[in-house]
Order: structure tokens, then sequence, then C-alpha cells
């Protein structure tokens, strides 16, 4: 069973997966070693899992086909599949297409 530690109380040298990837870092494979408990006042706490600094791996560094690969996928999520073209921003997925193509009759 991991340690539990209240909002803000958790020791030096332990950090959360977004705090490991400001610092550079990764979890690279090793176990959650405890969990941050944020109280809410009528649902169930919010949970943030804690990795150990020292044990974590430097972030692999990005390849030409990992950014390839990045931008294509990028790409199809801007593509509107009704009229095809490149909308500029991410297409809703509620919408399944772009705004233009959905507010036409």
């Amino acid at each position: 069973m991991a340690d539990v530690y209240r909002w803000r109380l958790a020791p030096d040298g332990l950090a959360t997966r977004r705090q490991l990837r400001a610092l550079g870092l990764r979890p690279g494979g090793q176990d959650v070693v405890a969990e941050l408990h944020r109280p809410r006042r009528w649902r169930a706490p919010l949970v943030a899992y804690l990795y150990r600094v020292d044990r974590a791996k430097p972030v692999r560094p990005m390849t030409p086909a990992r950014a390839a690969a990045l931008a294509a996928a990028m790409r199809a999520r801007r593509t509107c599949p009704n009229c095809l073209t490149d909308a500029g921003y991410c297409i809703p997925r509620s919408l399944g297409m772009c705004v233009p193509c959905h507010d036409s009759p």
C-alpha cells in the first residue's frame, strides 16, 4: 500500500508526473510510491500519484520520426472529414466536423 499524504504535505523528493515532466524527467517504469489527496466538500478527494525524483529517468529525446508522427496526428485532428480542409483547430469530437460544416444545413 502506498503512503497517503494530504494536499501540499508531501515530502521533498516526490513528484507527480507533470512535475517530473517540468523537470525534464519521466517515471521510467517505477511504481507509484505515494498518493496525494486533495479533499473536496461533497465529493471524493482528488488523487495524484507521486514518484521518486531520484529514480526518475530523463525524457527521451524527440527524434525526427517521432516529430513527423506527432505532426501527422495533429494534422488529422484538424482536418474536417466533410470538407477535407484544415480547420486551424482540433475538430471537436462532439461535432465530428468543423464548425462551419456543422452549422450549414
